[in-house]
């Protein structure tokens, strides 16, 4: 007996003695990162599992699974009672909990703790001022950042990034002015954020110019802020410049901007290049990386490398999933997009709300109506995901699709809150497109109401009096619009042609190649009337002779650019075009024909969908 339990306590002494051994403090160190690599997601679960594995916690255990916390809207309650039952709290513990008060607005309770600090360091002043501007409490952030006894970097950046998230630029370039380093790159980067935010382009290009170093997330908040403000070319050079640079490497988020600006101008051939660049590299593999250049390869209409590259992808998110199925919705093969929600859901993937705005898309332009209702019903009694105003909004269009306006009206009718006015928008599309001018006028003067001088009300209802040859009511929505200060968004259309980008306008009189282009398109309109198009009149919305119409139907933005890379690319390179508004129907009939005289594939992006012409017919078939 005796003998049996010294060996039991010696046994004990040996382990305990491991847990102040080199391995066993390697081992809290390893459990301690790999909490932070969860906590810096906010995945508060996976942090705390991982942290009651370990048998003695050090603090920073404890500060690290708090972190969690911090990154998770919601769980204040939690919080504090973890906070509670940390041994003996250190003050990156109190900085913690304070930025979990304030993630969650508790501005009092951020106040007492703050007050309650046994000792404060520079972090607890910069955070309370970082939480109390962004809250909204400008003046009281001012009076703290003041009372900052040793102010450093990141007590200016924590000032300026609290007023641009409130809003007030104007004191964030205040205070950015007064810092002692103007040149700071991380503070001089917020600022560039910030003025990109507030659409000050010119102003953030001069600080970003003057810049004497610059580091990555500097290159990226240029060059997202560029294409978040519609200048994707502009981002697109500056991400070349980068490259070439080389003071600063792209990561996965330059990147992510690189190609959504290829996307945004359907610059198919420099995604590619930015995609062969990529695969020299091992980010290649990266899950942002893989689900940009899939979306990439989606939104420029080349399905074929985008399913690929999913394919390839060893790790897919929601995300990327949600990319791929929307690519295919939008395309206008929705069959393939419901057997892939299908292929999600078998892998265990929890969608989510914009995995059915994507699967109700496919419903629409497939026709697919009775299973596009049933998986509008099933958004929450089956998976949980609260409805918003798109999925409303779908299932407007899915009964609009089907010619069931009246049902449409109803259905909007019905609805327990104040009706978005994109469900209107289509409801006045689908009534174009159906010529029924009751539910045009009804949907085309609740728009006008809910958005004034939203343009695209006005011009539609046009569209329908114009069908009609009723130019007294064009004239009057044209008086109409005027009066509420709607001003029509000119349409402009992108085409890329040897890795360079070209813009038209409707009407364009400034393309170098313009007389080559309009020689082009007057044999091209003599062949397509001959195969027999006749030009839709109506969509001129000018009560002028009918040979003056058609000359500036002819001339229309994607006309144009079609023209353009007929004459500039190979007979067997698809024509690839992108428009920032919807086509016209006179436009689509008559590329229509332009894919049967000239035997080319000719895919036009829209704003609201892919239209693939091959041999004189289009994937949309016809309702757009």
């Amino acid at each position: 007996m005796h003998l049996a339990g010294s060996g039991f306590m010696i046994c004990l002494f040996r382990r305990r003695l491991s847990f102040f051994s080199p391995t066993a403090a390697a081992s809290v160190h390893y459990h301690n990162r790999e909490i932070a690599f969860h906590a810096r997601t906010g995945d508060v679960d996976s942090a705390l599992k991982i942290f009651h594995s370990i048998f003695s916690p050090t603090i920073v255990s404890w500060n690290s699974a708090l972190a969690a916390f911090s990154k998770s809207p919601g769980k204040l309650q939690e919080a504090l009672n973890f906070f509670d039952k940390i041994p003996h709290p250190d003050v990156v513990s109190f900085n913690t909990l304070l930025s979990c008060h304030l993630l969650n607005s508790d501005i009092p309770g951020a106040r007492l703790l703050f007050s309650s600090f046994p000792a404060k360091d520079v972090a607890s002043w910069n955070t309370m001022v970082s939480g109390l501007s962004r809250h909204g409490f400008t003046n009281e952030a001012r009076e703290l950042f003041l009372s900052i006894p040793e102010k450093n970097a990141v007590s200016w950046n924590a000032i300026v990034h609290g007023f641009i998230q409130a809003g007030d630029l104007h004191s964030a370039l205040e205070y950015f002015q007064q810092a002692p380093d103007e040149n700071e790159i991380v503070l001089r980067t917020t600022m560039i954020c910030g003025l990109m935010s507030a659409g000050k382009i010119e102003h953030a290009w001069k600080l970003f110019d003057n810049m004497p170093l610059r580091n990555s997330v500097t290159w990226n908040a240029m060059i997202a802020g560029l294409v978040e403000n519609d200048r994707a070319e502009e981002g697109l050079k500056l991400f070349r410049r980068m490259i070439a640079a080389k003071d600063a490497q792209p990561n996965p988020s330059t990147l992510s901007s690189a190609l959504l600006a290829c996307s945004k101008m359907s610059g198919l051939e420099s995604g590619r290049q930015i995609h062969q660049w990529v695969s020299k590299y091992p980010m290649s593999g990266h899950l942002t990386v893989g689900t940009s250049l899939s979306s990439m390869y989606c939104k420029c209409g080349d399905l074929e490398n985008a399913r690929r590259l999913f394919e390839e992808m060893p790790v897919k998110d929601v995300v990327s999933w949600n990319a791929m199925i929307s690519g295919y919705a939008h395309y206008g093969h929705g069959e393939r997009a419901i057997k892939l929600f299908g292929e999600m859901l078998d892998g265990d993937m929890k969608p989510n709300g914009i995995t059915f705005v994507a699967v109700l898309s496919a419903c629409i332009h497939a026709g697919l109506l009775d299973l596009g209702m049933r998986y509008f019903e099933s958004i929450e009694t089956d998976y949980g995901v609260k409805r918003e105003d798109e999925h409303y909004s779908c299932m407007v269009d899915l009964l609009c699709r089907a010619g069931l306006l009246r049902k449409a009206v109803d259905f909007i009718h019905s609805l327990p809150f104040k009706s978005h006015p994109t469900m209107f928008g289509t409801l006045l599309n689908a009534s174009r497109i159906h010529k029924n001018l009751e539910f045009a006028e009804f949907a085309a003067a609740k728009l006008v109401e809910m958005e004034p001088r939203n343009a695209g009300a006005y011009v539609q209802l046009a569209n329908v009096y114009a069908s009609m040859s009723r130019w007294h009511d064009v004239a009057r929505v044209r008086k109409w619009m005027k009066e509420n200060l709607a001003v029509k968004m000119p349409g402009c259309s992108w085409v890329e042609v040897g890795g360079a980008i070209s813009e038209f306008r409707s009407g364009d009189r400034l393309h170098p190649h313009l007389e080559l282009i309009h020689k082009k398109l007057n044999q091209l309109w003599r062949r397509m009337k001959d195969a027999g198009y006749v030009p839709d009149l109506s969509f001129a919305l000018h009560d002028i002779e009918d040979e003056q119409k058609e000359t500036m139907l002819m001339r229309h933005s994607e006309k144009l650019a079609i023209v353009f890379a007929l004459i500039s690319t190979s007979p067997t390179t698809p024509v690839r075009v992108f428009k920032n508004l919807r086509v016209c129907g006179d436009c689509h009939q008559a590329i229509k024909y332009i894919s049967y005289v000239e035997g080319r594939e000719i895919i036009l992006r829209d704003n609201t969908r892919f239209h693939h012409f091959i041999n004189g017919k289009c994937t949309c078939r016809d309702y757009w």
